[in-house]
């Protein structure tokens, strides 16, 4: 009898372990999750009715299982250890929020060469400046914050070449001038769907601007 309930006992006081999804989560992220949707309702992922809705159910959230209900159709914008695991195209990149809304990157060189490569974070804008020196953005590994990036470039007298993923796409319709120089897309993705999307303006002057995907090879 005795060995009886003490079997009950343990039993009774069995409990599942904890995964990340059920961690309690605070008020500063449910206010990051706000802010995010926020930033997907001008990106126009969401509509007016779906931001309010999912933020209602982001500030009523306890764990954070819960919390990235809420922006689980979101490219990238659920907690890494709390996610399900999706599907993933092998060569996609990963999305981060590490840059604050409207902020933007430059670069500066003068007779040198620029160059970016590997696992280098890109927020939503940047501008490059070179004059006299080569430039070389490599976004094969980068890590995006969204799906769209806008690049100004000021490029004179040297080369420009950008490097973008298979998934991706560009969009330059919007460069101002290219002059003494030429525009070689390699990619021949220009307006067309692709994640991430670099849209790139400003002009290139005196140099070639070549837009390509990664080589396949021991020389990249």
């Amino acid at each position: 009898m005795g060995e009886e309930e003490t079997t009950t006992a343990e039993t009774a006081t069995e409990t599942k372990p904890l995964t990340a999804r059920d961690i309690r989560v605070s008020d500063d992220e449910r206010e990051h999750v706000v802010g995010v949707l926020q930033k997907a309702i001008g990106l126009g992922m969401l509509n007016l009715d779906e931001f309010t809705e999912r933020t209602d159910r982001a500030l009523a959230s306890r764990t954070r299982g819960e919390l990235n209900a809420v922006l689980a159709d979101l490219p990238g914008l659920t907690h890494p250890e709390a996610a399900p695991a999706p599907y993933a195209a092998p060569d996609a990149p990963s999305y981060t929020r590490s840059w604050a809304p409207g902020q933007r990157m430059e670069l500066n060189a003068k007779y040198s060469s620029l160059h970016r490569s590997g696992p280098w974070q890109v927020p939503p804008a940047m501008v490059v400046r070179n004059k006299y020196g080569s430039t070389k953005l490599d976004f094969t590994e980068a890590r995006t914050s969204t799906p769209v990036i806008e690049i100004e470039l000021d490029s004179k007298w040297g080369s420009v070449e950008i490097v973008i993923p298979p998934q991706a796409a560009v969009d330059y319709n919007s460069i101002t001038e290219i002059k003494f120089g030429s525009l070689d897309d390699k990619t021949g993705s220009n307006g067309r769907a692709g994640t991430p999307r670099y849209v790139l303006t400003g002009r290139v002057h005196g140099g070639s601007l070549v837009i390509r995907h990664p080589r396949r090879g021991f020389f990249g």
